[in-house]
């Protein structure tokens, strides 16, 4: 099953990735979408009968919800609750992919940001070998973070400890974020138990108090150094997808370039929407016009 949590901003993007994995992804039963209950109307329009809609309100508690932010106008949202400070749109993702992978009846989780676009065949049966998931891990991936972002990646690193009841290391400088990857389901479930025995809250509480959050590190330390079952992970270092994580808006000339230079095992591209590229040359650089 493969997951994708967007938002309206992010609208056109989310299309051309489902586009591209009705032509070019195969080995899945369905395809879901997670969005807060104001844009479910609009991603009705991409439902099929291998994508669902799903509603947050369907996978959060009732005490955390979005208003609009006064700090844009209205322009965008934040979520609020009486258990921490206010949280973005990009926190509240985490939470719903965490959610669904606890809930789902499937043995895997693909989970594919919405800014990502499929540009080669690919088969997500390459995630599954001989019962065991392949896992992305990047030993020593934090040393080739850019040296602005590092202390917010050691944060990360740092609550994923805490929640999970990790002493040592504090940190790690594993890297385990990619907008491509598998997840177990019975692994998350077990690592949402892992947080609420730790914290004496349930898992939700226990993250909505945070904007320190990466889900991605929450379940790659979970695996690494709590759930101990080799038989159920396989470690790879293999980023499936070339990101342009920031920078100017790329024209015509330099989407066709990036798309045109993926590693042998990369399948799929994403342009960061912050960098506000032209989905209608992203969609003309992968080939969907």
């Amino acid at each position: 099953m493969i997951v994708t949590a967007s938002y309206a901003g992010d609208f056109e993007r989310c299309r051309l990735l489902c586009e591209s994995i009705d032509r070019r992804v195969s080995g899945h039963e369905r395809h879901l979408i997670l969005v807060e209950a104001a844009d479910v109307p609009l991603f009705r329009q991409l439902a099929g009968p291998r994508r669902e809609i799903v509603d947050e309100r369907d996978l959060l508690p009732f005490w955390l919800r979005p208003f609009p932010d006064p700090l844009t106008a209205g322009r965008r949202r934040i979520w609020l609750s009486p258990k921490g400070l206010p949280l973005r749109g990009w926190h509240v993702q985490q939470l719903r992919r965490i959610a669904i992978g606890a809930a789902i009846d499937e043995a895997m989780m693909i989970s594919v940001d919405s800014d990502v676009v499929f540009l080669r065949d690919f088969d997500l049966g390459w995630f599954w070998n001989d019962g065991r998931v392949k896992f992305y891990r990047r030993p020593g991936a934090l040393s080739n973070v850019l040296p602005d972002r590092l202390d917010e990646h050691r944060r990360w690193s740092l609550k994923a400890a805490e929640l999970l009841g990790i002493d040592a290391p504090a940190t790690t400088d594993t890297g385990y974020i990619a907008t491509l990857i598998a997840w177990r389901s019975d692994t998350v479930r077990e690592m949402v138990a892992r947080i609420e025995a730790t914290t004496g809250r349930s898992w939700m509480a226990a993250l909505a108090a945070t904007r320190s959050l990466s889900e991605c590190t929450i379940y790659g330390r979970f695996v690494d150094e709590v759930e101990g079952r080799p038989d159920r992970h396989q470690e790879s270092q293999l980023s499936l997808c070339q990101m342009y994580w920031a920078g100017e808006a790329l024209d015509a000339g330099e989407l066709a370039d990036f798309t045109a230079h993926l590693a042998p095992h990369q399948v799929a591209a994403g342009i960061q929407s912050f960098t506000a590229t032209d989905p209608s040359l992203i969609r003309r650089a992968a080939g969907l016009d």
